[in-house]
Order: C-alpha cells, then structure tokens, then sequence
C-alpha cells in the first residue's frame, strides 16, 4: 500500500521540528489533502475576527499559523498543495475584499 504522510510545522517557531505533529497517515492522497486543507481552515476560522481584512488574515497566518505538508508517496511526481496558497485563497473568500 502507497500511504501518505503528513506533518504539520508551526509558522510561529519557524523551522523548529520541537513544534512539528505528526506524523499522521492516510491511505491515498485526497485523504491527505483532505486533512491538510482542513487544519488550515481550522486556524482561519479559529483567527477570523469580525470586519478582519483578508490581509489581516493572512498575515496571521503567516506568522502563526499551521504548515502542513505532505511527503509524496511512490509515484508521486510532487504534491499539489501549498498551505500558504491555499490560506491565501481561503482567506479572500471568509474575508472577502475590504
């Protein structure tokens, strides 16, 4: 079986493996993006404040928020995630444009 791994860094304590979970495994690569996207959600909404600007938080984000990431399995050319894309993308559609 090809499983995936995922492990999620701490933007907060920047390269720091002190403050790294995981690791979490899951049978197939959807069900890792799946959690992946889900721990970044997480945190937005978590760090969502009432009128906040998508720029707001994202800047949160970036400078507390969770990195996960994935290790590609056999096959695996790369792995079609970016936390900090995806809560870029996210971040525009809880805040919407201010």
């Amino acid at each position: 079986m090809n499983q995936r791994t995922l492990y999620v860094d701490d933007f907060g304590h920047y390269m720091d493996a002190d403050y790294r979970s995981g690791p979490f495994r899951f049978e197939d690569l959807d069900a890792a993006l799946t959690h992946a996207r889900r721990v970044v959600d997480q945190f937005l909404l978590d760090a969502t404040g009432p009128e906040m600007s998508a720029a707001a938080l994202f800047e949160s984000f970036r400078m507390f928020g969770p990195d996960p990431w994935i290790v590609p399995g056999e096959g695996d050319p790369n792995i079609p995630f970016s936390a900090w894309n995806y809560s870029q993308q996210r971040c525009q559609e809880l805040c919407g444009p201010r």
